[in-house]
């Protein structure tokens, strides 16, 4: 009967309404009193194991939700970032640019090799290595083929359904691609993410989601280098759509000729 209702369009869409929902009603109050309960308990014990005469000033800064027995992971972004970061540590470009990837991320990486991030929000921190340039993935600042390597994970299906505060388009992922296609030169390489699925499906206003044929469709002109696919826990080395939803993490080569 479960396996039924999660089949049944209507009733997940249902679902995630009321699921959306939960983020302007939430309020546990016997939780708060059980957290708190612990904090002043934790306290205590603290202070009963003596004193350390070089603190002597305690502020209160309660953390509720850390003591957990695992460490909390989005295995989407630990995956992909881990394997671009493997890719462009390989190929050691002399500069490398990415458009609206995890900063975090980005930055670490900047640390080895060059790179400007492109976003529409500009980054508030300075970091040597790290350069920024304001700018669209719809409208890149940089002339036809002319980046030889260049990072976009998971972006491009958000693109035109105003998650952002971007301008609401049916065709935003594709002309994102088309972007990407025109900037890199031949022979420059692509390191590419994207939610996969069994078929071409908007999570409205999410994201949307892909078949390995119709990303690879759009990046016609373009060799696979790598590929690799994240569902749940774990990566596989195929593209599996009775796996359902996941993503896929794609190395591609522009051919020799202009695309």
């Amino acid at each position: 009967m479960r396996n039924k209702l999660k089949k049944n369009q209507f009733i997940r869409n249902v679902y995630f309404l009321l699921k959306a929902m939960e983020y302007f009603f939430k309020f546990h109050p016997f939780l708060l009193i059980k957290q708190f309960l612990w904090f002043f308990r934790q306290l205590s014990s603290f202070k009963k194991n003596g004193e350390n005469k070089q603190f002597q000033k305690i502020e209160y800064s309660p953390c509720f939700f850390d003591n957990l027995s695992n460490t909390p992971l989005d295995p989407t972004y630990f995956f992909q970032d881990s394997w671009a970061a493997k890719h462009i540590f390989d190929l050691k470009p002399e500069h490398h640019y990415d458009i609206g990837s995890s900063a975090k991320t980005i930055g670490i990486l900047s640390q080895f090799i060059p790179i400007t991030m492109i976003d529409i929000r500009p980054i508030e921190l300075d970091l040597a290595n790290l350069y920024f340039k304001k700018g669209s993935i719809l409208d890149l600042p940089f002339e036809d083929n002319s980046i030889e390597s260049l990072s976009s994970l998971c972006v491009v299906e958000h693109i035109g359904l105003g998650r952002y505060g971007d301008p609401l388009d049916p065709f935003g992922s594709e002309k994102a691609v088309a972007e990407i296609k025109r900037v890199i030169k031949p022979g420059g390489i692509v390191l590419f993410s994207a939610p996969v699925d069994k078929e071409n499906k908007i999570y409205f206003n999410a994201h949307r989601a892909f078949t390995r044929d119709y990303l690879l469709e759009l990046f016609d002109g373009f060799e696979i280098v790598d590929e690799k696919y994240q569902y749940g826990n774990k990566v596989y080395e195929y593209y599996d759509g009775n796996k359902g939803f996941g993503t896929g993490m794609y190395l591609l080569k522009k051919g020799n000729t202009n695309v």
